[in-house]
């Protein structure tokens, strides 16, 4: 197959493809929807997903976004930023409505949605072969994160918004005021969102620098000050104001908590990751063809590349943002390297074709079949969350033992628990608990201390715990002549106080 780099908006043929009007970016988004429709289960893979669900629930039933913490029996009244409250709302209502099948495609409609936009945006500058192959590339960098929590449904808002203010830049103009709203939105979806006030920034600065070479230094930097103005008074339009943008600096000085939160780790490098195979093959190809960034632009590679190399759930900005901002540079390198007059060959002519606008007709079938076959699924899938995070046995056989006092629970645990109605020890709002709350508790359950279980357990007068069979506190307990087990399968044992055992057991 020929590879050629003819601009394919520059081709005189119809805006829609011959192919009854279908496009790569409906094609990617469909089969990326179905895919993740199939596979749903891979989307619940963990605990946070169901406090999520919780706080999406109490805010429905309460008709208030809660300030302070109404859950745990540890911080309760502490106060809390519920930042996400919007996409846990929306999770909630999908939840109640169609149970894990309709998070699984509220979660895989958010992503497909994603990947249309992605590609569509990369369409404009590259080649149909280099767009899939950057699209399938995102995709790897994403999938290790891709699951049914907030961050997923404020993707195709990252790759809208970093999407305009990259052709804002390369057009010599600050991106149009309808883009605000989505700041507004993503602010009340996901913290992220201080992401891409950094992005506005950085392209602000980068699209005055460039209007120096037309002398429009003064028009450019004045558009520029009035976007990223209006993006952060439209990013203050949450029921936190502020504190929803010093969230991300409370979140980040926590410095025990991330080194113990898995996520928040470096990626291990001790087996394959995607990061790896983006690495080397995007040195590879640089290197071999000699491939050049702008200066602004390497810098925003090197940051992201940073972001990613120190927390694991950084990965998927690299699959997401990089295409959008190397598109334009490299699809003009590899434009002056092309053979010029060659004939096309009929795979590629198919790929150009593939790679116009979609019709409207083939939109509308698409979504239409689509829609048909989401019903289908939700009534066929039996998908649940993972066994691991999920301890129904045990809060069954605590159920049945009339245990009602207070918890000591696996981190993962937490979000089951908010789930269930039980006010859990700790949970993943790690940046409520802070990092000293955190470090005591791994300390006392990993009995890095001598006595510091022993103390928890008497300070927060925890009448049972649920914890995973291979933690270092479950073997002391079961040499504590005033606990003894209650339930253990291979996910969870559940030690219980005697003394609130007895007091269950009196008439």
């Amino acid at each position: 197959m020929s590879i050629q780099m003819a601009s394919p908006a520059s081709s005189a043929i119809p805006c829609t493809s011959r192919y009854s009007g279908l496009s790569w970016p409906l094609i990617i988004g469909a089969l990326t929807y179905l895919g993740l429709l199939a596979y749903g289960n891979l989307l619940l893979g963990d605990g946070d997903s169901y406090w999520h669900i919780g706080a999406g629930r109490w805010i429905i039933e309460h008709a208030v976004i809660p300030a302070y913490d109404p859950f745990s029996h540890t911080m309760r009244g502490a106060p809390w930023t519920a930042h996400e409250w919007l996409s846990e709302v929306i999770m909630a209502l999908a939840y109640q409505a169609f149970s894990w099948a309709g998070v699984i495609a509220l979660t895989a409609a958010a992503f497909a949605g994603t990947m249309a936009i992605l590609t569509r945006f990369l369409l404009k500058d590259f080649e149909p072969v280099h767009a899939l192959i950057f699209a399938a590339l995102a995709v790897m960098m994403t999938a290790p994160h891709l699951l049914a929590r907030p961050h997923a449904l404020a993707m195709p808002l990252l790759v809208l918004w970093a999407a305009q203010l990259v052709r804002g830049a390369e057009q010599g103009r600050a991106p149009s005021l309808w883009l605000l709203p989505v700041m507004t939105l993503w602010a009340n979806l996901h913290g992220g969102f201080t992401l891409g006030l950094a992005l506005a920034l950085f392209f602000a600065v980068e699209g005055v620098l460039n209007a120096r070479q037309k002398n429009e230094t003064f028009k450019a930097a004045k558009s520029w000050s009035l976007f990223v103005g209006l993006s952060l008074i439209s990013a203050l339009l949450t029921p936190h104001g502020i504190k929803g943008i010093l969230f991300t600096g409370q979140l980040l000085s926590g410095s025990y908590a991330l080194d113990h939160i898995s996520e928040w780790q470096s990626p291990s490098f001790h087996r394959v990751q995607p990061l790896e195979i983006w690495l080397l093959a995007g040195l590879a190809v640089a290197f071999h063809q000699g491939l050049r960034l702008p200066a602004l632009r390497l810098l925003l590679l090197l940051a992201l590349v940073h972001l990613a190399l120190k927390h694991m759930r950084n990965v998927e900005l690299i699959g997401l943002l990089v295409p959008l901002f190397v598109s334009a540079p490299f699809a003009r390198q590899w434009q002056e390297r092309a053979a010029t007059g060659r004939q096309l060959a009929n795979v590629d002519r198919m790929f150009h074709e593939l790679a116009k606008v979609a019709s409207r007709r083939a939109t509308t079938l698409t979504m239409m079949g689509l829609l048909l076959i989401t019903p289908l699924s939700v009534q066929q899938s039996a998908a649940i969350p993972k066994e691991d995070i999920s301890p129904a046995g045990a809060l069954q056989a605590v159920r049945n033992a009339n245990l009602t006092g207070p918890v000591l629970n696996e981190y993962s645990f937490g979000g089951y628990l908010i789930y269930a109605g039980i006010p859990p020890f700790i949970d993943g709002r790690a940046d409520m608990y802070g990092d000293e709350f955190m470090k005591t508790y791994f300390e006392s359950i990993n009995l890095t201390t001598s006595d510091g279980l022993q103390k928890l357990l008497q300070k927060y007068r925890i009448e049972w715990t649920l914890l995973p069979p291979d933690t270092a506190a479950v073997a002391l307990l079961d040499q504590l002549p005033e606990w003894s087990r209650l339930h253990a399968d291979k996910v969870v044992v559940v030690h219980v106080r005697n003394t609130a055992r007895k007091k269950e057991e009196m008439p």
